[in-house]
Formats: structure tokens, sequence, C-alpha cells
């Protein structure tokens, strides 16, 4: 048997890093933005000028860590702490795994199809400009 799955297509991937560098440029912070498909693999990828440069290991890292547990990484720093169940969950596989905001799956009728990773700011600037891009790719439907 076989099953269909959905996953984002290249110009989704390319609407939300457009809109992820919109949101960052509106708050001032230099950021890098990885948009991975269903598989995990990356479609696109921007950094800007000025952002730091580990950002852009991490942007991937958000993003693969968001489509694997298809949640978003500001939800792990509270469940990998040392006295909580996924603790070590960071060290525990061959991939970087990001346990704090900026990874944000994205859905499309109620199914995970890929995921943004955004590192450059504080965890707080980063999960905001991920909704922000996540935003627009919904009112663009």
């Amino acid at each position: 048997m076989t099953r269909r799955i959905e996953t984002l297509a290249l110009g989704e991937a390319q609407l939300l890093v457009e809109a992820a560098l919109v949101a960052a440029d509106g708050i001032e912070c230099p950021v890098s933005i990885a948009v991975v498909d269903v598989g995990r693999e990356l479609l696109a990828f921007a950094r800007q000028d000025d952002a730091p440069l580990l950002s852009a290991e991490i942007a991937r890292s958000k993003a693969y860590t968001a489509r694997s547990l298809n949640m978003a990484t500001a939800d792990l720093a509270a469940a990998t702490r040392p006295d909580a169940p996924l603790f070590g969950l960071e060290n525990s596989h061959p991939r970087e795994v990001a346990i704090f905001a900026g990874g944000r799956p994205v859905e499309s009728g109620g199914a995970v199809v890929g995921a943004i990773g955004v590192p450059g700011g504080t965890v707080e600037q980063d999960d905001e400009i991920a909704l922000a891009a996540l935003a627009v790719l919904e009112r663009a439907g």
C-alpha cells in the first residue's frame, strides 16, 4: 500500500525565507533562515549580512529538530533540563538537535509538511521572526 505525503514546495520555502527576511529587517536583527521539507532536507536558505557566522548551522538544526519532533523548538528547553524527561536529547542523535526557540514546524491541512529555523537574535527574536514568516505563508494560502 502506498501513501501520499504532502511536503513544502520550493516556492513556499522561498516565501518563508523572504517573509523571515522582512520580519528580521523590521526588528533590525540579522539572522539566518533555513527551511526544510517533510523529509528534513534543506529547501531554502539565506544568511543576512552581519548575521552571526554560527547562525547558518543553527538555522538548519532548528528546522531539522522542529520537523523531526513536529514541535516548536522553544518547547524543548523545559523538557531537556537535567530534571526533565528528555534530558540529554541534544546529545542523543548524530545530527544537531536544537533545544531553544526559533524552530517551528510548517503545517498544511493539519499535517506537518516541513519546518523553518531562525537564529541570529535572542531566542525570543528568533521565534518572533519564524512566527511572522509562518503567518505570511498562511495568509498566502
